[in-house]
């Protein structure tokens, strides 16, 4: 499909072709406006939670979720259902305004924004554009929270659109690669599911700027991006390995400076003046159990099993499960490095980024289902062979339906976990399949589709072509071509 796109305007690129400084349709240019297409797509698959019907008081307008249209028409987003949990509608601050919520057993908890600083930011930056909107009565009018959700989209489209940029630019002379990021089926189903196209623009922005020999701003992009979502500073554990083999750690160090402080001034104020709004992410993070899409959650629904807390009552927090995935993160982080250390050749900085990504969300307690566009960029990156690719993301998509009928109930004609659970499964055993090619090709670079040509790492920056100073012993290997250590 890519191969025949890209004969429209000539064909793959070429050794002297200029990407994306041609007038007219360059390859760019045709990976955005087919991300433009596939977020249209997504915008309408969302589309049926924003209908209106007189359902309200007198016969008021108001958002027509009869019949549990948010599952049964699989359109649910979590932007809708924030806008009046969250106290948006009141046009509160985020982690100024609490409110009280009463559990099953009667006690009262204050809640806040329960989102990372830039998000809550984001939202709320959001409502009063919305506000405005609604305030000018010369412009076509709906309900504000339709208003609202319109305005988040258009932002978080340009947030993919940033993503397509980044990772086409990244990809260098294998651009067309970036089109399963502007074509993913994951943009259909969560672009707009939640808000975290924020964060993989941050994310792939910052590898780019890395690539490019910045570190400095490779560091202040992965910190907003760590205000945003947490996952971007993941990505400072496959640099510190990498920095570490290569002898770059001075600028492993400015990188990571850069992130701290970008990190502190977005979230320094915000807890300074509003302590207990700042900290609810984490409280609520800490406190909140099992997902539906963990691989604990999935043990559970087969087994009956009661998990590694037993029974917990309303305020106890999961301590031996929060403790359970934070060591087995560990044990994969350790692993990651191993590998890293033992590689014949450096391995490239998106093949451990997918990797450290994968186990984070595989051994996590928590797996939102718009989490998975986390890895589309990185995934594009590391493993570009396009068929596998579409195919997990197709799996990975596809969650979705028998999520939402599971959530619908069997009493309303949804369908039993199990049948989630298992999708789930499918799922896992699908992103552990990518991690054991990466890891193939790790150890057979020959293999490498990006590697072909002599080049080494394209978004390595400072580590593109560098000697190894620090090595572990290399794995022995059978490879269909030597190719030389770097």
């Amino acid at each position: 499909m890519i191969a025949e796109v890209s004969a429209v305007i000539g064909g793959s690129a070429g050794a002297h072709a200029l990407i994306g400084r041609q007038r007219f349709m360059t390859p760019l240019r045709v990976l955005l406006l087919l991300a433009v297409v596939f977020l249209s797509f997504g915008w309408f698959a969302k589309a049926g939670c924003i209908q209106q019907a007189p359902n309200g008081p007198d016969g008021a307008l108001g958002l027509d979720w009869s019949g549990s249209r948010q599952y049964v028409a699989m359109c649910y987003s979590d932007t809708v259902p924030l806008y009046g949990a969250e106290r948006l509608d009141e046009g509160a601050f985020p982690y100024k305004k609490s409110w009280e919520e009463v559990a099953t057993d009667g006690a009262v908890q204050v809640r806040y924004m329960e989102y990372p600083v830039l998000s809550g930011l984001y939202q709320y930056g959001s409502m009063v554009v919305a506000k405005m909107w609604n305030s000018a009565p010369w412009l076509p009018q709906a309900l504000p929270v339709v208003i609202y959700f319109d305005v988040v989209v258009i932002g978080l489209a340009l947030a993919w659109l940033v993503t397509v940029w980044a990772t086409a630019i990244s990809a260098g002379r294998r651009i067309w690669d970036a089109a399963l990021v502007a074509g993913s089926p994951l943009v259909i189903v969560h672009g707009f599911t939640n808000f975290d196209a924020l964060a993989t623009a941050f994310a792939a922005c910052g590898i780019l700027a890395w690539g490019r020999k910045r570190p400095v701003l490779a560091g202040v992009l992965l910190g907003l991006g760590g205000a945003t979502k947490l996952y971007p500073l993941l990505l400072l554990g496959p640099l510190l390995v990498l920095c570490w083999r290569a002898g770059k750690m001075r600028e492993w160090g400015t990188t990571a400076c850069a992130t701290l402080a970008a990190w502190l001034a977005v979230n320094l104020p915000i807890a300074l003046l509003y302590p207990s709004g700042w900290y609810e992410f984490f409280r609520l993070n800490s406190a909140r159990g099992a997902d539906p899409d963990s691989i604990y959650n999935v043990v559970t629904s087969f087994t009956g099993w009661k998990g590694f807390d037993g029974t917990l009552y309303p305020g106890d927090k999961p301590l031996f499960l929060n403790a359970i995935t934070l060591v087995l993160f560990v044990v994969v982080c350790v692993a990651i490095a191993y590998v890293t250390m033992n590689a014949p050749t450096r391995p490239r900085l998106a093949q451990l980024g997918f990797l450290v990504v994968a186990g984070f969300l595989l051994t996590n307690k928590v797996w939102s289902p718009q989490y998975s566009l986390w890895l589309v960029p990185l995934a594009v990156l590391a493993l570009p062979h396009r068929r596998l690719l579409l195919a997990w993301m197709a799996i990975d998509a596809a969650v979705w339906f028998p999520r939402m009928y599971y959530y619908l109930g069997v009493a309303d004609k949804g369908v039993p976990e199990q049948w989630f659970t298992s999708a789930v499964v499918v799922r896992d055993l699908a992103v552990i399949g990518l991690c054991a090619l990466v890891v193939r090709q790790i150890y057979r670079p020959s293999e490498d589709l990006v590697r072909r040509g002599g080049v080494d790492d394209p978004v390595g920056g400072v580590l593109d072509g560098a000697p190894d100073v620090h090595r572990g012993t290399p794995m022995p290997h059978r490879s269909k071509a030597p190719v030389p250590t770097v």
